[in-house]
C-alpha cells in the first residue's frame, strides 16, 4: 500500500461539498469553515449545530439527498452519509470530475485522507498513521501539547523584549491557559506571586530568573510600585518578562495598574486572561455560582475593605437586597462584618454560604454554613486566605452536610 502524500490545501473561497449532515459532517465542517472554504452541505437532515451554521449563513444547506451533478465546480468533497451506496456514488462522481474526495466510512475507497490536525500559534500539525486514526490523533495531541508547554521550541527567532501579564488560574497548574503556558515557557524573567500555579516554576529553564513578588495578607508584601519597576527594568534590559499572577489579572489583581505602568514607560505589554478563582474555586467544591431557576445574577465583591470604610466603593445595602449570588474575595478576615452587612441589607440570616480555601490545589478544603453561622464556622475550622466565599441559594445546592 502506498503512503498518502500530505499536502496543505488552500480552500479559501473555493467550493467544498459535504454530502451528509450528521456528527461526522459537523466535525469536518468546522475545519473547512476555518480554512475559509465556501461550504455546501447536501443532506435531507442535519444536526442542530449544522443548521445553526446555515442559519448564520456560514454555509449553504441543500436540504435533500445527494444527486449526480452536485459536485460540479467543487474543489474538494467529503462523503459522510450513513449509506455506503451514496458515499460510493459521491466518490465515483468525484473521480470522474478529478476532485479529491474523502470517504468517512471507507477511507481506502476515497482519493484523499483527512489527517489528525492540531494548531498552535500559526503552526498546523497534520498526522497520518496508515489509516489508524486513534494513533494519528494521539501523536497529534502529544505534538501540540509539546509545543504549547515549550517542550518543543518552535521559535525561529528570540522572543522580543517586553512584558506578558499572564493569569495563571486558581492554582492547579493544569488550569493555566494554553497561551499563558506557551509564553511562560519563553520567559527570561518570571515575576510571580504566591497565588500563581507554583508547580509551573519547576518546569522553567535554568537560565530563567524568578522574582518573588508575593503579598501575604496583613503581612510581608512587595510594594506594587516596586513590582512595576521590576517589570520595566528587565524589559528595558532586553528581556522577555512574564508577570505570572493567580486567577485573572483584571479580577482584583491590580493587573491594569501594571499595564498602565508599562504603557507609560513605553514597554510592550500583552495581557493573557486567566481562569478566575471567583468561579473556579466554588466549581471544584461542587458549588455552581449560577443555576437555572435559582440565580440570575452573580456579583463579585472585593473584601479588602470593611463595610463602612471611607474608602469602600461597595453598596452593601444594595447587595443585601439582591436575591442571586454574591462571591466575596479577600473576605476571610472580615467575614463577620460582611455577613452582618448583608443581613442588615435584607438577606435572610439562613441564606446558605460556602467557603472554599485554596481551591483547585492539593490542600483545598471547604465548609458550608449560613450567613448567621459563617463567621463562627470560619474561626472554628481555621480557614485562612486565600479563600472564596459564596453567598446565596446556590451554596445550598451541592451535596454534603451543613457546618454550623
Amino acid at each position: 500500500m502506498t503512503e498518502p502524500y500530505l499536502v496543505g490545501l488552500d480552500l479559501a473561497g473555493r467550493r467544498v461539498v459535504v454530502v451528509g449532515g450528521g456528527t461526522v459532517a459537523q466535525r469536518r465542517i468546522a475545519g473547512l469553515l476555518a480554512a475559509g472554504a465556501d461550504v455546501e452541505v447536501v443532506a435531507p437532515e442535519v444536526t442542530t449545530a449544522v443548521e445553526g451554521m446555515a442559519t448564520a449563513q456560514e454555509l449553504h444547506w441543500t436540504a435533500r439527498g445527494y444527486a449526480d451533478g452536485d459536485l460540479v465546480g467543487a474543489w474538494y468533497v467529503v462523503a459522510c452519509t450513513d449509506d455506503a451506496g451514496v458515499n460510493a456514488a459521491v466518490a465515483a462522481e468525484a473521480e470522474r470530475g478529478h476532485v479529491f474526495c474523502v470517504r468517512a466510512d471507507d477511507a481506502p475507497a476515497g482519493s484523499a485522507v483527512t489527517p489528525a490536525v492540531g494548531r498552535h500559534d500559526g503552526l498546523t500539525v497534520g498526522v497520518l498513521a496508515g489509516r489508524r486514526p486513534r494513533r494519528s490523533a494521539a501523536v497529534r495531541t502529544a505534538l501540540v501539547e509539546a509545543l504549547q508547554t515549550g517542550l518543543v521550541d518552535d521559535s525561529a527567532e528570540p522572543v522580543r523584549p517586553g512584558v506578558a501579564l499572564v493569569g495563571g488560574g486558581p492554582g492547579d497548574p493544569e488550569l493555566i491557559t494554553v497561551r499563558g503556558r506557551r509564553l511562560l515557557a519563553r520567559a527570561d524573567v518570571v515575576v510571580t506571586d504566591r497565588l500563581g500555579p507554583r508547580e509551573l516554576l519547576d518546569t522553567l529553564a535554568p537560565h530563567v530568573e524568578v522574582i518573588d513578588a508575593s503579598k501575604i495578607p496583613y503581612g510581608r508584601a512587595m510594594n506594587q510600585a516596586r513590582i512595576n519597576e521590576l517589570l520595566i527594568e528587565h524589559a528595558r534590559a532586553g528581556r522577555f518578562v512574564v508577570r505570572l499572577k493567580g486567577g485573572d489579572p483584571y479580577v482584583f489583581g491590580r493587573g491594569f495598574e501594571e499595564v498602565l505602568a508599562c504603557v507609560d514607560a513605553g514597554v510592550p505589554v500583552t495581557v493573557v486572561p486567566g481562569v478566575t478563582s471567583a468561579f473556579a474555586a466554588p466549581a471544584v467544591a461542587d458549588v455552581p455560582v449560577s443555576h437555572r431557576g435559582v440565580a440570575h445574577e452573580i456579583v463579585v465583591v472585593s473584601g479588602h475593605l470593611a463595610p463602612g470604610d471611607p474608602g469602600s466603593l461597595v453598596d452593601w445595602p444594595a447587595l443585601g437586597r439582591l436575591r442571586g449570588t454574591v462571591v466575596l474575595l479577600m473576605a476571610v478576615e472580615r467575614i463577620a462584618a460582611f455577613a452582618a452587612a448583608l443581613i442588615d441589607g435584607g438577606r435572610p440570616a439562613d441564606t446558605p454560604v460556602a467557603v472554599v480555601q485554596d481551591g483547585t490545589t492539593r490542600i483545598q478544603r471547604s465548609l458550608r454554613a449560613t450567613l448567621a453561622t459563617v463567621a463562627d464556622a470560619v474561626r472554628e475550622h481555621g480557614i485562612s486566605p486565600p479563600a472564596v466565599v459564596v453567598v446565596g441559594p446556590v451554596a445550598g445546592l451541592a451535596a454534603g452536610p451543613v457546618t454550623s
